[in-house]
């Protein structure tokens, strides 16, 4: 059973990817979506696109509308990496929040995002996530569909967790899948959340300015 959260961690990094399809085990991400919270206060945002080395399925393209030609064209205006420098910039990421302490959210992070990273870094990088460098085992993730679980676990008065039901049930804008905005959106569900597990009071307290941390992140 999933944590029920009272308080919100003084750090938090919303994460999510839209990919080539839905396989973790052979699929790849095409976007990737950071933003980091500081006392619940947005401070830090990225995104960045990937040319993927495989098709992007029908299904897939109907969900994010994005194509290969799509992502080629970005790169008048985005940041687009290859599948290598994508995997490698997401890990860097992820490890440099870790070490201040952040926790994890999103939606499915585990089962698909992570997962995802995890394998393709295995194929791609070489690299199994469990070295001193970056260990996935280690994180600390909020799973925003596993917490709502928490609140209410009876499966009839919510048959339907997933993140756009959760949007709507919190009164949170859609991310309409995008990685930024779906990272967004889910930190914004578990915010949402900690009030409904309070009774309707934040337990937000901002004891230091959250531009102090913008300055010493983007100092790394």
């Amino acid at each position: 059973m999933a944590k029920r959260y009272q308080r919100v961690p003084e750090l938090i990094l919303g994460f999510d990817t839209e990919t080539t399809g839905l396989s973790v085990s052979s699929e790849r991400a095409i976007s990737y979506g950071f933003c980091a919270y500081r006392f619940g206060v947005p401070v830090w945002s990225e995104q960045f696109f990937v040319l993927p080395d495989r098709p992007i399925t029908a299904g897939a393209r109907r969900v994010h509308g994005l194509s290969i030609e799509d992502l080629e064209a970005k790169r008048a205006t985005e940041t687009v990496y290859t599948v290598e420098a994508g995997l490698t910039r997401a890990i860097q990421i992820l490890h440099d929040y870790h070490e201040l302490g952040a926790h994890i959210i999103g939606s499915n992070v585990v089962g698909f995002d992570l997962e995802m990273l995890r394998r393709s870094s295995i194929s791609v990088l070489g690299r199994e996530l469990n070295d001193e460098y970056f260990d996935l085992s280690v994180l600390r993730i909020i799973d925003v569909i596993d917490h709502d679980l928490a609140i209410e676990p009876s499966r009839e008065l919510r048959p339907r967790r997933g993140q756009e039901y959760l949007c709507r049930h919190y009164g949170v804008i859609q991310g309409g899948h995008d990685a930024l905005s779906d990272a967004r959106a889910a930190v914004e569900i578990f915010l949402e959340q900690v009030v409904a597990n309070n009774a309707g009071q934040a337990s937000l307290s901002l004891a230091t300015d959250p531009n102090d941390f913008v300055e010493s992140f983007e100092s790394r």
